[in-house]
């Protein structure tokens, strides 16, 4: 199945303490509905609790760049008070998803 228009927003992270990391995700400081994240996924490596993997799904490659630019201004302030290291951060572009 091709999956045309669906960009993902991929970021990875250390976090200090991943409960609290999580309340402040559900808490929504950015607004991912109003910023037009469609779904979202969190990982974690299963030797890691404390590295967060996560995907936003947007319709569009731009909607997902203006959302980054609204994280990064909220990133400014949590990586510099140490409540997350410097996130990795990856725009990608759904070539095609299947079910097995």
């Amino acid at each position: 199945m091709k999956n045309r228009g669906v960009t993902i927003l991929q970021i990875e992270h250390p976090v200090r303490d991943f409960d609290g990391w999580k309340r402040a995700f559900d808490s929504d400081p950015v607004g991912r509905k109003v910023g037009g994240v469609r779904r979202h996924r969190i990982s974690r490596p299963a030797d890691d609790p404390n590295y967060v993997i996560i995907d936003l799904e947007f319709d569009s490659r731009l909607e997902a760049e203006a959302f980054l630019d609204r994280l990064r201004s909220l990133w400014s302030r949590v990586v510099e008070e140490r409540l997350i290291g410097e996130p990795q951060v990856r725009v990608l572009e759904v070539a095609e998803t299947a079910d097995s």
